[in-house]
Protein backbone atom coordinates (compact mmCIF):
# COMPACT_ATOMS: atom_id res chain seq x y z
CA UNK A 1 0.00 0.00 0.00
CA UNK A 2 1.57 3.65 -0.80
CA UNK A 3 1.35 6.07 1.99
CA UNK A 4 -0.21 9.08 1.13
CA UNK A 5 -1.01 12.21 3.19
CA UNK A 6 -4.64 12.89 4.17
CA UNK A 7 -5.80 15.99 6.01
CA UNK A 8 -8.57 14.95 9.53
CA UNK A 9 -10.96 17.00 10.61
CA UNK A 10 -10.60 17.43 14.36
CA UNK A 11 -12.85 18.65 17.11
CA UNK A 12 -12.33 22.29 17.82
CA UNK A 13 -8.82 23.17 19.83
CA UNK A 14 -7.62 19.42 19.50
CA UNK A 15 -4.97 19.95 16.40
CA UNK A 16 -1.98 19.40 18.83
CA UNK A 17 -3.55 16.41 20.99
CA UNK A 18 -4.46 14.56 18.16
CA UNK A 19 -0.88 15.42 16.64
CA UNK A 20 1.06 13.67 19.70
CA UNK A 21 -1.84 10.63 19.83
CA UNK A 22 -0.66 10.07 16.15
CA UNK A 23 2.85 10.22 16.79
CA UNK A 24 2.71 7.99 20.01
CA UNK A 25 1.46 5.28 17.21
CA UNK A 26 4.66 6.63 15.43
CA UNK A 27 2.48 7.61 12.44
CA UNK A 28 3.90 10.45 10.34
CA UNK A 29 1.65 13.54 11.71
CA UNK A 30 2.04 17.28 10.36
CA UNK A 31 0.30 19.64 12.61
CA UNK A 32 1.54 23.41 10.67
CA UNK A 33 1.73 26.25 13.93
CA UNK A 34 1.63 29.63 13.22
CA UNK A 35 3.95 32.27 15.40
CA UNK A 36 1.66 35.44 16.11
CA UNK A 37 2.04 38.42 18.29
CA UNK A 38 -0.34 38.82 21.22
CA UNK A 39 0.15 42.04 22.47
CA UNK A 40 -0.90 42.35 26.25
CA UNK A 41 -0.83 45.81 28.02
CA UNK A 42 2.69 45.93 29.03
CA UNK A 43 4.14 43.24 26.76
CA UNK A 44 4.32 41.46 23.91
CA UNK A 45 3.93 37.81 23.99
CA UNK A 46 4.34 34.88 20.65
CA UNK A 47 1.74 32.07 20.89
CA UNK A 48 2.16 29.47 18.35
CA UNK A 49 -1.56 28.22 17.46
CA UNK A 50 -2.66 25.70 14.35
CA UNK A 51 -2.28 27.32 11.00
CA UNK A 52 -5.39 25.52 9.74
CA UNK A 53 -8.06 25.13 12.34
CA UNK A 54 -8.97 21.85 12.87
CA UNK A 55 -6.81 20.43 10.41
CA UNK A 56 -4.02 17.84 10.83
CA UNK A 57 -2.21 15.87 8.27
CA UNK A 58 -1.73 12.43 8.27
CA UNK A 59 0.51 10.25 5.95
CA UNK A 60 -0.46 6.80 5.86
CA UNK A 61 -2.44 4.83 3.86
CA UNK A 62 -5.83 4.63 2.55
CA UNK A 63 -6.93 1.46 4.81
CA UNK A 64 -5.62 2.72 7.90
CA UNK A 65 -6.72 6.49 7.79
CA UNK A 66 -10.39 5.06 8.28
CA UNK A 67 -9.32 2.54 11.04
CA UNK A 68 -7.54 6.01 12.99
CA UNK A 69 -10.73 8.03 12.44
CA UNK A 70 -12.52 5.66 14.50
CA UNK A 71 -10.19 4.62 17.27
CA UNK A 72 -8.80 8.05 17.95
CA UNK A 73 -10.27 10.38 20.28
CA UNK A 74 -10.78 13.95 18.54
CA UNK A 75 -10.47 13.20 14.82
CA UNK A 76 -14.20 13.74 13.99
CA UNK A 77 -13.68 12.92 9.63
CA UNK A 78 -11.21 13.01 7.14
CA UNK A 79 -11.30 16.04 4.70
CA UNK A 80 -12.94 14.62 1.25
CA UNK A 81 -12.97 16.25 -2.12
CA UNK A 82 -15.87 14.78 -4.63
CA UNK A 83 -16.75 11.74 -2.19
CA UNK A 84 -12.98 10.89 -2.11
CA UNK A 85 -10.52 11.31 0.71
CA UNK A 86 -8.50 14.53 -0.40
CA UNK A 87 -4.93 13.04 -0.88
CA UNK A 88 -2.43 16.08 -0.40
CA UNK A 89 0.43 16.19 -2.66
CA UNK A 90 3.75 15.51 -1.02
CA UNK A 91 5.09 18.96 -2.78
CA UNK A 92 2.10 20.79 -0.63
CA UNK A 93 2.93 19.87 2.92
CA UNK A 94 6.98 20.36 1.88
CA UNK A 95 5.71 24.06 0.42
CA UNK A 96 3.86 24.76 3.79
CA UNK A 97 6.64 23.30 6.09
CA UNK A 98 8.70 25.66 4.13
CA UNK A 99 6.45 28.66 4.22
CA UNK A 100 5.55 28.44 8.22
CA UNK A 101 9.55 28.06 8.33
CA UNK A 102 10.61 31.18 6.72
CA UNK A 103 7.54 33.28 7.42
CA UNK A 104 5.56 34.64 10.75
CA UNK A 105 1.58 35.99 11.24
CA UNK A 106 0.32 33.93 8.61
CA UNK A 107 -3.57 34.12 7.17
CA UNK A 108 -5.28 31.51 5.84
CA UNK A 109 -8.21 32.48 3.00
CA UNK A 110 -10.03 30.48 1.05
CA UNK A 111 -8.67 30.33 -2.75
CA UNK A 112 -9.40 32.48 -5.09
CA UNK A 113 -8.40 32.40 -8.74
CA UNK A 114 -5.03 34.50 -9.58
CA UNK A 115 -5.63 36.76 -12.24
CA UNK A 116 -4.19 36.70 -15.12
CA UNK A 117 -4.38 40.05 -16.13
CA UNK A 118 -3.00 41.76 -12.85
CA UNK A 119 0.78 42.84 -14.12
CA UNK A 120 1.27 45.15 -11.25
CA UNK A 121 3.48 42.77 -9.29
CA UNK A 122 5.81 39.70 -9.73
CA UNK A 123 4.18 36.51 -10.11
CA UNK A 124 5.96 33.35 -10.64
CA UNK A 125 3.37 30.26 -11.19
CA UNK A 126 4.54 26.63 -10.22
CA UNK A 127 2.34 23.72 -10.69
CA UNK A 128 -0.55 25.13 -11.07
CA UNK A 129 -0.48 28.69 -9.80
CA UNK A 130 1.58 27.81 -6.64
CA UNK A 131 3.57 30.72 -5.78
CA UNK A 132 2.71 34.40 -6.00
CA UNK A 133 5.08 37.26 -4.94
CA UNK A 134 3.59 40.91 -5.26
CA UNK A 135 4.48 43.97 -3.23
CA UNK A 136 6.37 42.47 -0.52
CA UNK A 137 3.31 39.67 0.26
CA UNK A 138 3.77 36.22 -0.62
CA UNK A 139 0.68 33.87 -1.20
CA UNK A 140 1.32 30.44 -1.36
CA UNK A 141 -1.84 28.40 -3.11
CA UNK A 142 -2.67 25.08 -1.81
CA UNK A 143 -5.27 23.52 -4.93
CA UNK A 144 -6.12 20.12 -3.21
CA UNK A 145 -7.40 22.04 0.00
CA UNK A 146 -8.22 25.21 -1.17
CA UNK A 147 -6.76 27.52 0.58
CA UNK A 148 -3.98 29.99 0.25
CA UNK A 149 -1.49 31.38 2.63
CA UNK A 150 -0.42 34.86 2.75
CA UNK A 151 2.37 36.38 4.73
CA UNK A 152 4.12 39.88 4.29
CA UNK A 153 8.34 39.63 3.55
CA UNK A 154 10.33 41.32 6.34
CA UNK A 155 12.57 43.80 5.62
CA UNK A 156 15.39 42.01 5.59
CA UNK A 157 16.45 38.00 4.36
CA UNK A 158 13.82 36.75 2.31
CA UNK A 159 13.81 38.05 -0.85
CA UNK A 160 16.11 36.55 -3.09
CA UNK A 161 16.08 33.32 -1.16
CA UNK A 162 15.83 30.17 -3.63
CA UNK A 163 12.76 28.59 -3.45
CA UNK A 164 12.20 25.42 -4.74
CA UNK A 165 8.92 23.26 -5.02
CA UNK A 166 8.72 19.85 -6.55
CA UNK A 167 11.25 19.24 -8.74
CA UNK A 168 11.38 23.03 -10.30
CA UNK A 169 13.31 26.00 -9.04
CA UNK A 170 13.42 29.93 -9.10
CA UNK A 171 15.39 33.23 -7.33
CA UNK A 172 12.84 35.25 -5.71
CA UNK A 173 13.76 38.86 -6.57
CA UNK A 174 12.16 42.46 -5.98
Amino acid sequence: MQNNWYAVYTKPHCERKVNSLLTKRNIEAYCPLNLKKNRQIFRDTIIREPLFTSYVFVRTSETEIFKLCKEINGIINLFYWKGKPAIIKDEEINAIMDFTKYHQEISVEKMHLISSTDDSGVSYYLDGQILFVKNRTMKLTLPSLRYTMVAKYKEEGVMGREISFGNKELIGQS
